[in-house]
């Protein structure tokens, strides 16, 4: 479809309820709604959380179905070009995106190097365009948009006519038979560490999202369009005690050990960018009680967690305490005024850190080192309970009640049109048995429908 129309591809991405498929959600059909000239679309490859793998597999397996796409996506936006990044290690996932690309005069590949947290889309940004998005900005500042790369495959399909009602989840860790598969939204996560021959300690912690950048969740939570992957974790590894620390304490242990030594700063993915980010000022004002002019500065944070888990010698956490003051700001609705842009540091190339330290330092070697399985065979599935809300902005309105009979695809709750949110649909037929914050479905068994 290299003609369509771009407001005809926004149709069709929000009605298949096609949203980011990792971070905040955000839907892809408002990223295109805009009316800043796009000049790069950048689709972000990098997967730079250790342990990871959905993307690098899809790009592998699915060349031709992301290129075609990404070619639609250029002509209908009027971009310059379109460029897919990721990292040079990936080797099959090159082999076959050059040889598919030949066709397509107005895309590119980006080799980028293997450091921690190149994912980060100010960092990509910069890595392939040469521009700096200003302090508080978004990547249209520098006139590109960015898009992860299952996004851009359920993209292809979502042209198709086909929605959103599956997720492609990395499940490793301490677990029998790590793998990437692709599960219905709504099963919990349970039912993956059953997939993956179950975990290999009694005691362990859930991480929802990479090591890096995870989030702590029980086996009820659900498979939602953001769940990117599920890492197992004996309760007696270091990185599960990291996840397990208490926001008072690590500012009690902040105030007795911290000696501004600013490697947090130092090495600081967003301040090296140039940034007016200063960690080791923030965790000073904090641990004493300032009101001071720099605790704004945690709204630059991306949390990434290399001044935590890599930079911090005495392994406090000025990520945790910026994303507590990020919170508290943004629930009294506090506007930062404009932020004073600078240029990247000097010494941002010296101070990137590849991602083999991280695993490294994480003590993620042994999990790392194990074969990850792919399985993309239907699962027959019960019962799913999918969230209405699982993107940025506004919950869809349900269009189904209790007692309705729905296929796997059918639309379960619809989005306005000028509002942010994404529509859901059923990732299994059967019967409605309830409709809240939740619409949950039993009785299904996925019949190879998307």
């Amino acid at each position: 479809m290299p003609g369509m129309p771009l407001d005809e591809l926004i149709e069709k991405i929000a009605a298949a309820g096609v949203v980011g498929a990792g971070g905040g959600g955000f839907p892809t059909a408002f990223k295109l709604k805009t009316k800043t000239p796009i000049a790069t679309i950048i689709i972000n490859g990098a997967e730079c959380e250790p342990l990871l793998q959905v993307d690098q597999e899809l790009m592998a397996r699915y060349p031709g179905e992301l290129l075609a796409a990404l070619a639609t996506l250029v002509r209908g936006t009027g971009a310059q070009t379109g460029v897919i990044a990721l990292k040079e290690k990936y080797h099959n996932a090159q082999a076959a995106l050059a040889g598919a690309i030949k066709t397509y005069p107005d895309l590119q590949l980006h080799l980028l190097p293997d450091v921690y947290p190149m994912g980060d889309e100010h960092l990509l940004t910069y890595s392939i365009t040469g521009q700096v998005i200003p302090p508080g900005g978004l990547p249209l500042h520098a006139g590109a948009v960015v898009l992860n790369v299952e996004t851009l495959y359920n993209l292809h399909h979502a042209l198709a006519g086909q929605p959103v009602t599956h997720k492609y989840v990395t499940i490793t860790g301490a677990v029998r038979r790590p793998l990437t598969a692709r599960v219905p939204l709504g099963i919990p996560v349970a039912e993956l560490l059953t997939l993956a021959g179950g975990p290999l300690r009694e005691d362990y912690l859930l991480i929802a999202g990479g090591p890096c950048m995870g989030k702590p969740v029980s086996s009820n939570a659900l498979i939602t369009k953001t769940t990117k992957g599920i890492i197992v974790l004996p309760l007696d590894h270091p990185l599960a005690a990291t996840y397990r620390r208490d926001l008072n304490q690590e500012l009690k242990l902040a105030l007795k050990v911290c000696c501004q030594c600013q490697q947090c700063t130092d090495f600081c993915p967003r301040h090296l960018l140039g940034r007016p980010l200063e960690p080791h000022r923030v965790m000073r004002a904090a641990t004493y009680g300032l009101a001071d002019v720099t605790l704004p500065q945690a709204l630059l944070c991306s949390e990434c967690g290399l001044c935590d888990l890599y930079a911090c010698p005495f392994n406090l956490s000025p990520r945790q305490v910026n994303r507590k003051i990020k919170a508290e700001l943004q629930q009294q609705g506090f506007k930062p005024g404009p932020w004073q842009a600078t240029n990247p540091s000097p010494f941002r190339a010296g101070r990137q850190v590849p991602t083999k330290s991280i695993i490294s330092r994480l003590g993620l070697k042994e999990y790392y080192a194990r074969p990850v399985a792919f399985q993309e065979e239907e699962i027959n599935v019960q019962e799913v309970r999918l969230p209405l809300k699982q993107s940025a902005g506004a919950a869809p309105v349900p269009v189904v009640k209790a007692g309705d009979r729905v296929q796997a695809g059918d639309l379960l709750a619809l989005i306005g049109e000028n509002t942010l949110g994404a529509s859901l649909h059923a990732s299994s037929s059967g019967t409605v048995v309830a409709v809240n914050d939740s619409i949950i479905i039993k009785e299904g068994a996925i019949r190879g429908e998307r």
